[in-house]
Formats: structure tokens, sequence, C-alpha cells
């Protein structure tokens, strides 16, 4: 039998390899990185080996989710195992993204296919780490993404495969490697386990975050104006219409027309101007600064333009136009793979950031949220339509950064909810299922001391996600 066509949809890692023997003709060795002797930045500071990995994955069949000129139709939810030589087992978890991380992948595949390529990463990462020392994971990541970023080059075949494909099939990874070393060290909290020199970017405690739903491209106004009368007062608006550019710019002015007809007039307490803001999210359509131009001025015309809080990724990532005269704030997102990266969208006039722990793993993020912490960019945290625990990864991050300018609580976007056909089984999931802040009330996360003393429940272990790995 075909295992991608398992009725369970969960596979071993060893079925995987079984299935996907052809990868071994690349002629890439499994051997182990050399261990990471870089010291950790902060106490406590065990060494950590890792003895025995292991991986699964499951397969999510979603609401067909359009952006980027295309759909995605199901979700991998992969989960890597990582066991110390002291005998304790963590498994961290990660969603894939393959037409976010780099849609010419998407595009050269079927769906399953770049699934399972990414997936071939995330084992290529496992082989490497098995046997090595690490004293935080932060080294850890940046000692392998190197060799694992050789590695997904490879298998694509794409000599110009995005880094952030590479980040995206290592998040299991980190997140275990996160697990282990709090493990190892005693640490119960997300801000203990935070290292001192990243605590800057990451200090702030929200009791309320916003959960932003994201719309697809092609949305009815209608829909949005529903989510706003249920209490969402930010949402993600995915522009960049299928078609030729000047197809694209006409249908987003008309969007933006009937979306300003729809909402422009509602009102909330959290915001300075009292009203909604608009977030809108071009994923890199727009191919030149002037088309953005008309929309902008557009947005000028009908009395927008003064509700734009952001506008995320417009360019392609190879238009390094400066955005800083634009007169909106301009964030990036997948051009940021890297803290180098985002210090370099900083320096084209980028002035916010939207982090992804759930799909550029939490080592890159911290990086990056400090960077932007010591730079003044604020940062907000994006979703990549993660699974219920991974919310959690995502909001301990969103719960401890700065507010965004002109809003007074933190920002999240979680758009699971939209787009998995599964996603009450999902939530049954969580180690803290039912938990107050993992409910939306009015379009925000109310965050208590229990929520700060649990850091979200990704530290509890989750029997469905441990029964991947009973046999092992």
């Amino acid at each position: 039998m075909n295992p991608l066509r398992n009725p369970t949809n969960r596979l071993t890692r060893r079925d995987f390899i079984q299935y996907s023997g052809a990868m071994a003709s690349l002629g890439l060795a499994a051997g182990p990185a050399a261990p990471v002797h870089n010291p950790a930045t902060s106490p406590p500071a065990t060494k950590i080996r890792i003895r025995q990995v292991d991986s699964s994955f499951e397969r999510e069949p979603l609401i067909p989710y359009r952006f980027k000129g295309s759909a995605i139709t199901e979700s991998w939810q992969t989960a890597a195992l990582l066991e110390s030589e002291s005998g304790i087992r963590t498994i961290g978890l990660c969603t894939q993204g393959v037409l976010w991380s780099d849609s010419s992948v998407f595009a050269a595949h079927s769906e399953r296919a770049g699934n399972a390529l990414m997936y071939a990463v995330t084992d290529r990462a496992l082989q490497l780490i098995r046997g090595v020392s690490f004293t935080n994971p932060v080294d850890l990541l940046d000692t392998i993404l190197p060799e694992v970023y050789a590695y997904a080059k490879k298998v694509t075949s794409n000599p110009d495969l995005r880094k952030t494909f590479a980040l995206n099939a290592l998040v299991s990874v980190d997140n275990a490697a996160w697990l282990l070393y709090a493990q190892e060290n005693g640490i119960k909290t997300f801000d203990d386990m935070i290292p001192a020199r990243y605590k800057p970017g990451l200090s702030h405690h929200h009791t309320k975050v916003a959960s932003i739903p994201a719309f697809a491209v092609g949305t009815a106004p209608d829909a949005i104006k529903a989510a706003a009368d249920q209490g969402y007062f930010i949402m993600k608006l995915k522009t960049g219409s299928a078609g030729t550019q000047p197809e694209m710019i006409e249908k987003d002015i008309a969007f933006l027309t009937a979306l300003h007809k729809a909402i422009g007039h509602y009102e909330t307490p959290y915001t300075k101007s009292g009203k909604i803001p608009y977030y809108f999210d071009a994923n890199g359509r727009y191919e030149k600064k002037e088309t953005l131009l008309r929309f902008l001025d557009h947005a000028r015309k009908i009395g927008a333009f003064d509700q734009i809080a952001v506008i995320e990724e417009p360019f392609p990532e190879h238009v390094e136009a400066f955005v800083g005269d634009l007169g909106v704030r301009v964030a990036a997102d997948e051009s940021a793979h890297t803290v180098e990266d985002a210090a370099r969208r900083i320096e084209l006039g980028y002035s916010a950031i939207a982090v992804k722990a759930i799909a550029k793993t939490l080592s890159m993020t911290m990086k990056i949220a400090q960077l932007a912490s010591e730079k003044q960019v604020p940062c907000f945290c994006a979703d990549l339509t993660v699974n219920p625990i991974l919310v959690d990864w995502n909001k301990n991050v969103a719960a401890r950064l700065s507010p965004f300018p002109g809003m007074s609580i933190g920002l999240q976007e979680t758009n699971g909810h939209q787009y998995f056909k599964n996603w009450d089984r999902l939530t049954q999931y969580h180690p803290y299922a039912g938990a107050s802040w993992t409910q939306i009330r009015k379009g925000v996360f109310e965050l208590n001391s229990d929520y700060y003393q649990k850091s979200g429940g990704i530290f509890a272990p989750s029997p469905h996600y441990q029964a991947l790995f009973s046999g092992s």
C-alpha cells in the first residue's frame, strides 16, 4: 500500500524512508555534525548529548487557503523526537508551509510531494544531530543550518531555494531541542528559558493578545464584516489578486473600496484612533513600487489611508526597493529569513517585522526580535495556519513583544480555526484543552497568571503526539 494513502494519515519515519528511498540516490551521507562547542549565553549551561532521534507526521485536510496565486488543501503536522543521554525524551511539533516558504517548490511538485521534500529535510536535520552535544538550542541551530540548507537545495533540485524552506523544516527539531534544554536544566517557564541576551526583546507581559484572522485573496467583504461583528478588530487581508499586474491592481483597488465601505466606520477600544486598522499582506505579488503606490493613492482617495496599520511583504524578495518613503508601515515576513536578512530589510526602510517562531524556529525568532528591539522596529506574530499547540508557542512570543505602535495589546495572527477542517479535534490534542487562555473571546486571547505560570502549556506533554512514537 502507498503509505501516503494510509487512511490513518500517520506515518513513521521508517515508513517514509521506505517510500522515499529514491532520496538516497542523492548521495548525501547522514553522518553527525561536529559537536557544538559554543558556551550557553547564561547559566544554567548543562551540556546535553542527543542519543537518539525519531520523527513522524500526520496529514490534516484544509479548507482551500488561497494566496501567492495558488492554494493549499492539506497541512502536514510533523513531530521530532529527541532523546538525551540522560534518558529525557522530548517531542517538538511543526506545521509545514511549502507554498509560504518557497512557492517555486510548491509549483514544481504536487502538494504532497512538496510536503514530502520538506519532511525529508527535517529527517536530515535529525540525522545530523544524533550523537551531537550542545548547551543551548540557538547555537545548535546556527551549527546545523548551513548543512541543512545545502541539503534542502539538493533535495529540491533548487539552487535558489529560499532559506525559509530549511528553517520551516527545522521548527520541530528546534522546539524539541528547547524542551530538552529546559528539562535538562530544570527550567519550568518560558521566561526562564529565554537566554539573557534575548530577554530585552521579549520582556513585555501582555494581559491580552489580539487574535488576527486571515482572509484569502478574493474573500467577500461581507465575510470580513462578519468577523468584525464578532469582535475581531484587526484582520490579515490578503491582496495580490491572481492575474497580470494590471489585472491584479484593479482587483485589489476594488477590494479596498468594498472593504472600507464595509468596516471602515467600525470602532475598537484597542487602537489610539479608535478605528479598525487594516493589515494587508501581498505575499510579494507587487513587482514594482509604482504598482503599490497606485494602491496607496487609492486608499488616500477613499479615506482609508490613515487606517492602514501595516502592509506586509509587498514585493518579491529580489526587489530591494526602499519603502521608508511610502508613508505607511511596511513589514518584512518571509524575506527576513535570518537575523542578517532582517537587518537588510530594516536598511531598506521596513519598519516592522512579522516574526514566526512557528515557521522560522524559536531560535531564529529570538535573534530577530532582539535585533528589532535594538533598532526600535516593532514586531508582531504571524501565523502559518498552525495547530493549537503551536498557536501557544507563537503566543508565548506575541505576549512578550512590545506593543505595536498605535495599539494597546499584543498581536498574533491565528487562522487555523478558519482553515483546518478538523480544528475541533486538533484542539483536544492540546495538554490544556479548554483553558480560558486558549479561547478567543471577542477577538482577543485573555492571558492571566495561570497562562504565564503554564507558559501556554508548551512544556506539558500531549498524549496524542506521544502516541506517534509509542513503538520507538
